[in-house]
């Protein structure tokens, strides 16, 4: 297994978008638009590897000068539960404080809040609905 940072526009980024397409967009009927993907040139775009095919992936958006937030954390159907998710997190952790930011948040999904949580997130809002389903504001200062 290996970690790493993708660069925008290589084949392992267009490997991640088909993984957040199949596990995260396409099950609720979506698609990224042209705007959104260009928007990620700006993000930390991480990746889990096993040879060259991609197991799962996430995003680091810059909030602030403080504060980073976690996005499409996706990890392949049948690896998950498998431990990936939580290399990813531990990484994309030590990504972000080597960036120098101070908390991490993110848009969880409301099925995802107990793995979260178990790596030291709370809920810091109500639920809302995004992208159609129940979601919590999560953070964690790093």
């Amino acid at each position: 297994m290996a970690l790493k940072i993708i660069d925008h526009g290589t084949n392992e980024y267009l490997q991640m978008i088909e993984l957040r397409m199949h596990i995260l967009r396409r099950p609720l009927g979506l698609d990224f638009t042209h705007e959104e993907l260009e928007r990620e040139k700006e993000d930390v775009l991480i990746g889990c590897f096993d040879d060259d095919k991609l197991e799962g992936c996430c995003l680091l958006t810059k909030t602030n000068d403080h504060t980073v937030r976690l996005r499409q954390m996706a990890v392949i159907d049948g690896l998950q539960g498998k431990g990936i998710g939580r290399v990813l997190m531990s990484f994309a952790e030590n990504v972000a404080r080597d960036l120098g930011y101070k908390k991490l948040t993110m848009n969880a999904r409301k099925t995802a809040v107990g793995f979260y949580e178990k790596l030291g997130y709370s809920i810091c809002s109500d639920e809302f609905h995004e992208v159609t389903i129940p979601h919590f504001v999560m953070e964690k200062d790093l």
